[in-house]
């Protein structure tokens, strides 16, 4: 259990000021070095004449310069939420004088550690876990009918297995940017909100507004690589539009998650299993098998009715700082 405090130690104003800084410097983060910025760049070929490369977000070189950005920008985030509860245990052992600096710094470690989720070698329910995958009960029926789950006869493991592992955008997709966002803008943007004694519904639906705001900048993105056109620009926000509503919500899902089970694991699974499945295609699904219309649909009705239930009798952690009904400690 992490240091806890009777009144809030920080304000809301700065809880704000702290997650913006969160937010932005993961995304500025992204834009620093020449060769994380995406765009056209000339350079010579073996003849001497000019050639244009159109750099993508998916070139190997801009995920190896975005990557190293964002690992430091995810270690500064977790660096400065020690801090700022170092900082409070040193305020009020000035005033009582029971720890020397040493100690005060041992203790926030620990502390921050418990605050971001990132405890080990605790005994948590697998539960948890369990949500998302139910949540997917429909597409992974549909995966199954279509005989593409692990081992079935329309499955590769070089096709489905090897693009994920063994590729530098399978691994910034399925791995790396599911951890770093959920430090950021989970483990250490709710821990300072919980901080400034924030209520739960401010935490589970204003929070992940960060979140969804912080993937506006892929429309930059797209409307210079689709040639800065006005259908360019149309199409860049419908589609920026569509990915801050279903991000915004996913964060709804990653925040109840994290604060429910008082821990960061959750919702990371849960981050790199909705990555691996993508969105829901019952359009498609429904289309392709007709005469398993019935069952389909009765599978993702299925999922959306467990899902429903797990999250209400799955999720919750009795020793979670985050979910505490008869105290209120911060």
């Amino acid at each position: 259990m992490p240091l806890v405090f009777p009144i809030p130690p920080l304000s809301t104003r700065g809880a704000n000021l702290v997650a913006f800084f969160f937010a932005s410097s993961y995304v500025v983060s992204l834009y620093l070095s020449k060769r994380s910025r995406l765009g056209r760049s000339s350079k010579q070929n073996d003849s001497n004449a000019n050639a244009s490369q159109n750099r993508t977000r998916d070139d190997p070189n801009v995920i190896k310069a975005r990557m190293l950005a964002a690992s430091i920008s995810t270690i500064l985030s977790c660096a400065v939420v020690f801090l700022l509860v170092w900082h409070i245990v040193d305020d009020l052992d000035n005033v009582s004088g029971a720890n020397p600096v040493t100690t005060n710094a041992s203790l926030a470690f620990d502390s921050t550690l418990a605050r971001l989720g990132l405890t080990f070698f605790e005994d948590h329910s697998p539960l948890p876990y369990l949500v998302t995958p139910i949540l997917y009960l429909g597409p992974l029926y549909a995966t199954f009918l279509g005989s593409k789950l692990p081992f079935q006869s329309r499955w590769s493991w070089d096709y489905d297995v090897m693009p994920v592992f063994n590729t530098y955008v399978g691994f910034r997709n399925y791995f790396f940017g599911p951890i770093t966002e959920e430090l950021v803008f989970r483990a250490c943007v709710l821990s300072v909100y919980h901080l400034a004694g924030s209520s739960r519904n401010k935490m589970i639906f204003l929070s992940p507004l960060l979140f969804g705001l912080a993937h506006l900048h892929h429309a930059w993105e797209m409307y210079n690589n689709e040639g800065k056109t006005v259908a360019a620009a149309k199409q860049a926000l419908l589609v920026t539009l569509f990915q801050l509503a279903y991000t915004t919500l996913f964060g709804y899902h990653c925040a109840f998650l994290f604060l429910r089970a008082g821990s960061v694991y959750p919702p990371l699974f849960s981050h790199m299993f909705c990555n691996f499945m993508g969105l829901p295609q019952i359009t498609y699904e429904l289309q392709a098998l007709p005469h398993r219309r019935a069952s389909i649909i009765f599978m993702y009705l299925l999922g959306i009715v467990g899902y429903i239930y797990a999250m209400r009798n799955w999720t919750l952690d009795t020793d979670s700082l985050y979910w505490q009904d008869h105290l209120k400690r911060y």
